[in-house]
């Protein structure tokens, strides 16, 4: 499985952005996908995910704000962001686990959030 992240860049505080991440394969051989993401001198973090059973989840800290999605039939997830903070900034990634749950990470895509 190769992932394809896209979508980061520069944006006001209070903006929004829309992430993707486009799949090798189909999603429906894809049991969990999810979008993590790093700031710099901090661990990287889960910040949503998405099972092939349609449940999400959210941190705390991007619920209400952050929305966690995919089209199956362009293999792709997305990650709608916002309301965005500075305390947002950071390198964004998805990752997936398919049915044999074996992990796949996607390249990064680097969120600045400034005014």
């Amino acid at each position: 499985v190769q992932l394809q992240a896209s979508g980061g860049g520069l944006v006001q505080p209070g903006g929004s952005l829309r992430l993707s991440c486009a799949a090798s394969v189909n999603l429906f051989s894809i049991n969990v996908m999810a979008w993590y993401r790093q700031a710099p001198g901090k661990q990287r973090e889960v910040v949503a995910t998405s099972t092939n059973g349609g449940s999400t989840n959210y941190a705390d800290s991007v619920k209400d704000r952050f929305t966690i999605s995919r089209d199956n039939a362009k293999n792709t997830m997305y990650l709608q962001m916002n309301s965005l903070k500075p305390e947002d900034t950071a390198v964004y990634y998805c990752n997936a686990r398919d049915k044999s749950w074996s992990l796949y990470w996607g390249q990064g895509t680097e969120v600045t959030v400034s005014s």
